[in-house]
């Protein structure tokens, strides 16, 4: 049976309840069921089981879904995500605290910010530096990779993020990092600020990269069931 572009399907995965919403002509169709948070998909496909046998159509005639998910917002909010390090270019270890001038109250000296998403003895310096106009002007340091690398492992990090100057313009050493990691820590999502916020701006790339690594592999951001599996260390893996 082909799909029908006048039933569309909307989703909202909460943390507590999956939301679903059937749209068939000028006929609504609503169903609530408990988000399964180890699983999201199948509070999603239970729901969607739901609303069309209710309204008396079959899954495959939905000709349009539109979906959404504060599972993320959630963890991120609730600080429940996963235990992350960020690699990052010699002395910029501190970006993502001191972030910019942008202040919620411009002249109150006072203020208090909520801590970074990855604590500073995470936030592991690498000697490395790409200009802006994407030339290097030091070479990835290899040691310093593995030092990071073993003391990733030594930490029992859960997420990786990676986040190197100007590496919008060059990803090289970026990719280079993120290919030893995988080698030595298979098991460990890993996130290149290279690839989810490719733009200038060190302060809003890093924290984006933090972001991402932060939510990845929470498939449970309530009860933090998720438990990475941890290979051999790092340092009989050869890098760069």
């Amino acid at each position: 049976m082909s799909s029908s572009p006048t039933i569309r399907l909307g989703v909202d995965i909460g943390g507590t309840f999956t939301d679903v919403a059937l749209e068939l002509g000028e006929r609504r169709f609503t169903v609530k069921t408990l988000t399964t948070t180890a699983a999201p998909e199948k509070g999603v496909l239970a729901a969607l089981g739901s609303v069309t046998a209710e309204a008396g159509v079959s899954p495959d005639q939905v000709g349009l879904i539109i979906h959404g998910t504060t599972l993320a917002t959630n963890a991120l909010i609730e600080r429940k995500g996963a235990r992350t390090a960020l690699l990052t270019t010699e002395g910029f270890r501190d970006v993502v605290e001191i972030r910019h001038e942008n202040r919620f109250e411009q002249y109150d000296v006072n203020i208090d910010l909520p801590p970074p998403l990855v604590p500073r003895r995470r936030r592991l310096p690498i000697r490395e530096r790409i200009d802006a106009q994407g030339e290097v002007l030091v070479a990835l340091d290899g040691a310093s990779v593995r030092r990071a690398i073993d003391a990733l492992a030594e930490q029992q990090v859960e997420a990786v993020a990676v986040g190197f100057l100007h590496s919008f313009t060059n990803p090289e050493h970026e990719r280079a990092v993120g290919d030893a990691i995988a080698r030595a820590l298979p098991h460990v999502p890993l996130t290149l600020s290279c690839e989810v916020a490719p733009e200038m701006r060190e302060y809003e790339r890093f924290s984006t990269a933090c972001a991402n690594a932060y939510i990845q592999p929470c498939s449970d951001a309530t009860s933090r069931n998720w438990k990475p599996s941890w290979r051999a260390p790092a340092s009989a893996v050869p890098c760069c």
